[in-house]
């Protein structure tokens, strides 16, 4: 026998009018969103790992010096601040063939040079004394490949040497104290690197911290869409159940509705991010913009995320039926306020008690703390009806305007609606006092304006150092030019033997200073205050921006979620509004009700999260032995001020939705009072 679940699900979708299109509408919208943006957090994750692997090749494996073809010695150099990777190739004489490196059609003989697109368009924008002068002269440039290359706007060099040439040499590879991952030298017999390049090894991990931070800011909306219109959807079923239906199909009649509905939601979101991809390629991220392939997440990640957000979304909207299924007639009358228990709270402070147990010692893991992060997210998310519940009780007995009465009758009516309301921006509120203090500083000296050249010896330099005043006056910089020593830590080398250049002038002078000392650092580029500080400062980037986009996202989330669901609840009160109307209830109270169940709950608890995350975030500082951005207080206060503007202008623009609903008893109500 053919079952009557399908059927009659379908009937009712259908026969449900406007009211009930309009929450499927905002439901299938709150998938789109969680969709759309896990999507695009799962691309950036594997994106980053994507283009880290693209840069492995420029760090050399050593080989034996028997078995090697090549020698490989890779350099960093800077112009206008920006970093340019340099990979120096020498083919060895008497040797096999060295495979190409990635990106190049073959290995580079002696003279040619290769350049990145975004090099080549650098190289005719500047002077030639400001960059060209740095490479080998020749007449044209070779074109890398993506293949070799992290993203269309960085900027790489290859550049094939002679075996005995300085750039190759073993002086070239010394390492000092600031030359990790920035030059280093290896006899090589191919492009088989792991180590990623600095300015990228770093870039997967800040964003899988992001992703951990924004992930409930973000699944809280899509889980959230399942229960949008849960009070239509309740009775109407319960005056199924009345009428014979049994539990089984009340439950299945709700699932294959839900599904339906997210399933749709979460294909746009997935179809809107696929049509996206070449705009959000253009977004910069660290060395710059994306390659689209490398934000493609595959057909396997697309079917996934849209099966996740709509079991989740299945799920949600199975579980408020449980009282359906026992109590039907409790539910059509309306008879049973949704209570929270005690278990809640308690279950919230064993979290954490355990999170501080664990973070006392401040030797954790970054997986570790992301782990803590997401324990805590699940914690918080199961203590907030509770709080909600208690605020409403506690609001209820000290009301003294009407509004004030009827705001607090809804939360402890149902805590779980209003906190899905405003969840949104208290677990924002966490990412706020999580970022604002946690970008770490730098604490050591800032040489700005020097260039300095490394030499052997003291008597080098003071060799050098004659060479360098005249280079740079005929090249027309001014400098003062002064001999460092390895006792000398008051400068740039610190401690190295060398010459500095103090530049006057701006970046311009610099960058010529850089092309003109070229020659005389024995196969070494000149080095400023970027190449020392480079492994800090891109840290510090890379936390400023996932912790920017981070907040960014997490209030817009919040807004859109709390617009979505403010709406669906106007919805849903529809009959509760048209009664207080025909009552003789002013509009203005009935919507200052709205605001204050928004307010209540959203100041306590997002107060709440926000000291959670500026803990969570001394604690990683702690971990990590840094000091806390004293500067964080005023972003903070900015970004929860724009975040409540922003979800109080969502929820007042279901206003004009409430003004709608309950017009027709307002106009009943109106008549009623000029009769009599």
């Amino acid at each position: 026998m053919r079952s009557p679940v399908l059927p009659l699900t379908w009937h009712l979708a259908k026969s449900s009018g406007r009211r009930g299109l309009h929450s499927q509408l905002l439901a299938a919208g709150a998938a789109a969103v969680g969709s759309f943006l896990l999507l695009l957090m799962i691309a950036a994750s594997l994106g980053a790992g994507t283009r880290a692997d693209h840069t492995t090749w420029r760090t050399p494996d050593a080989v034996p010096a028997g078995k090697a073809t090549a020698v490989q010695a890779t350099t960093t150099t800077y112009v206008r601040h920006e970093p340019v990777t340099v990979v120096n190739l020498a083919r060895l004489p008497g040797r096999g063939p060295t495979p190409a490196p990635p990106g190049l059609s073959g290995f580079p003989k002696q003279g040619q040079v290769y350049v990145s697109p975004a090099l080549a368009d650098l190289l005719r924008e500047l002077p030639a004394d400001r960059l060209a002068g740095r490479f080998p002269e020749v007449r044209s440039y070779g074109t890398i490949g993506a293949a070799g290359l992290a993203s269309p706007d960085e900027l790489v060099a290859v550049v094939g040497r002679a075996p005995g040439d300085a750039a190759v040499s073993k002086a070239a590879g010394e390492q000092n104290h600031y030359d990790e991952n920035l030059t280093e030298r290896a006899p090589i017999a191919g492009f088989s690197g792991t180590e990623a390049s600095v300015f990228t090894g770093t870039d997967q991990g800040t964003v899988l911290l992001g992703v951990v931070l924004l992930v409930m800011p973000v699944v809280v909306p899509a889980s959230a869409a399942g229960r949008l219109g849960a009070a239509r959807r309740e009775q109407r079923l319960a005056a199924l159940r009345l009428a014979g239906a049994t539990p089984r199909q009340i439950l299945a009649m709700t699932a294959v509705e839900a599904a339906a509905v997210g399933a749709a939601g979460a294909l746009a979101g997935a179809l809107a991010y696929t049509a996206l991809l070449p705009a959000l390629a253009e977004v910069p991220y660290g060395v710059g913009a994306w390659y689209t392939g490398q934000l493609w997440v595959g057909p396997a990640w697309l079917a996934a995320v849209v099966l996740a957000v709509t079991a989740l979304i299945t799920a949600s909207a199975v579980t408020t039926l449980r009282q359906v299924a026992t109590s039907p007639l409790g539910v059509a009358q309306q008879a049973d306020p949704r209570r929270t228990r005690l278990i809640r709270l308690l279950l919230f402070v064993a979290v954490l008690v355990y999170i501080w147990s664990t973070t006392g010692g401040g030797q954790l893991k970054p997986r570790q703390l992301l782990a803590l992060l997401a324990l805590f997210y699940g914690a918080f998310w199961l203590l907030g009806p509770w709080v909600v519940d208690r605020l409403g009780r506690i609001v209820g007995r000290r009301a003294k305007r009407p509004a004030t009465l009827l705001a607090a009758r809804r939360l402890s009516d149902d805590p779980r609606g209003a906190w899905r309301t405003v969840s949104g921006l208290v677990l924002a509120g966490f990412v706020a006092g999580f970022f604002s203090v946690s970008s770490l500083g730098s604490e050591g000296p800032r040489h700005e304006g020097q260039v300095a050249v490394i030499t052997a010896n003291a008597a080098d330099a003071r060799h050098t150092a004659s060479e360098a005043r005249t280079l740079l006056r005929e090249a027309g910089v001014t400098a003062t030019v002064a001999v460092t020593s390895e006792d000398d830590y008051e400068s740039l080398l610190g401690g190295i033997n060398g010459v500095t250049a103090q530049v006057t002038g701006g970046q311009e002078q610099i960058d010529t200073a850089v092309t003109t000392l070229t020659p005389l650092g024995s196969g070494r580029y000149p080095i400023t205050q970027e190449y020392v500080s480079a492994s800090d400062d891109t840290a510090l980037d890379r936390i400023a921006t996932v912790s920017t986009a981070t907040l960014v996202l997490s209030f817009l989330v919040a807004a859109a979620s709390a617009g979505l669901t403010a709406a669906a609840n106007v919805l849903d009160r529809r009959r509760v509004y048209g009664l207080l109307r025909l009552a003789g209830t002013p509009l203005q109270v009935l919507d200052r009700a709205r605001i204050r169940e928004t307010v209540v709950p959203l100041t306590v608890l997002a107060g709440g999260t926000t000291a959670m995350g500026v803990f969570g975030a001394t604690q990683l500082n702690k971990a990590a032995g840094t000091t806390i951005n004293t500067s964080g207080a005023v972003q903070l206060a900015i970004c929860v001020a724009v975040g409540a503007l922003a979800m109080f202008a969502a929820i007042a623009g279901s206003k004009p939705l409430l003004r709608k609903v309950t017009a027709g008893p307002a106009r009943r109500a109106d008549a009623t009072r000029r009769t009599a």
